[in-house]
């Protein structure tokens, strides 16, 4: 999907071979990272005056995983604000390989004017009012409620490390997705999509869709998390994901998670339907 011109470059670098995860390709906790990098960029260059970090907060990434990226490729991100919302802008990032015309990841990301104690917001707000770009929608459709949540799992339990914390002291979003990528394997291994079972057939998991809402206050070093995981969708090949993230003391709804991908060929590099076995397992653990 072409995006309009008027998109801004605001990232451009190269995939790690140690960012990639089992299935050999970029890890979707550190796309996360790159579109944090991306909207402070775009926000820094549209409003100098005021820290970005300090001044916005992000509250929700919507993204759409269209092309595998995979260790060695070049990355750029183009990125502008899309929608100006009273307290809140969003900002659209369109991710390609470097040397490619094919957009490989598409983000419509929202973020949150934080309270400061000193002026310049409104002219700031402004001036964002002023730089809305055209945008194409990837379309991202209403996702089922949970009717049956004591059919969720268990599928996290650790404490915030100092090393995952941004420039102001709270969970990064990376540290936030890469539970959610680990709480998607307990799942799979629920209904029999084990890790010997993908050795052994040459089988994995493979996103292509993710949309992260952040709920309460973000938290901090030290803090204790749990995570609870359910299906809300079983399809030929594709799995449709929810996961929770509360804060372990107090019960607090930190963040929830949809996550949608499909049952992957290692080799061929593509989706693989799924056996009935376990597609039939995969439909009693519905919670939708």
């Amino acid at each position: 999907m072409a995006q309009p011109a008027m998109l801004t470059e605001t990232y451009r670098s190269v995939v790690a071979a140690w960012e990639c995860d089992v299935m050999g390709h970029l890890t979707i906790a550190y796309y996360f990272d790159r579109f944090a990098d991306a909207a402070l960029t775009l926000i820094e260059g549209l409003a100098p005056a005021l820290p970005p970090g300090a001044a916005w907060r992000s509250s929700r990434l919507r993204a759409r995983y269209q092309k595998e990226l995979r260790a060695g490729d070049g990355i750029a991100i183009r990125s502008g604000v899309i929608a100006e919302e009273a307290g809140a802008i969003v900002i659209g990032h369109a991710l390609l390989a470097t040397g490619e015309d094919d957009v490989a990841t598409l983000v419509e990301h929202r973020l949150t004017r934080r309270e400061l104690p000193y002026g310049g917001r409104e002219e700031m707000q402004q001036g964002f009012a002023a730089s809305v770009v055209p945008w194409i929608s990837p379309g991202f459709d209403p996702i089922a409620e949970a009717a049956r949540p004591e059919r969720m799992i268990a599928s996290g339990s650790d404490r915030v490390k100092a090393w995952e914390v941004d420039e102001r002291g709270e969970l990064s979003l990376s540290g936030y997705v890469h539970r959610f990528a680990r709480a998607c394997f307990h799942v799979c291994s629920a209904f029999g999509m084990t890790a010997a079972y993908m050795r052994q057939h040459r089988r994995g998991f493979s996103t292509f869709e993710t949309r992260l809402h952040l709920l309460a206050p973000l938290p901090g070093a030290s803090e204790g998390l749990v995570l609870r995981s359910g299906l809300i969708a079983v399809g030929h090949s594709s799995l449709h994901m929810m996961h929770e993230m509360r804060h372990r003391h107090g019960g607090e709804l930190l963040a929830r998670f949809h996550q949608a991908g499909v049952h992957f060929d290692m080799d061929a590099r593509r989706s693989a339907p799924l056996p009935p076995e376990l597609h039939k397992r995969a439909q009693a653990l519905v919670v939708a």
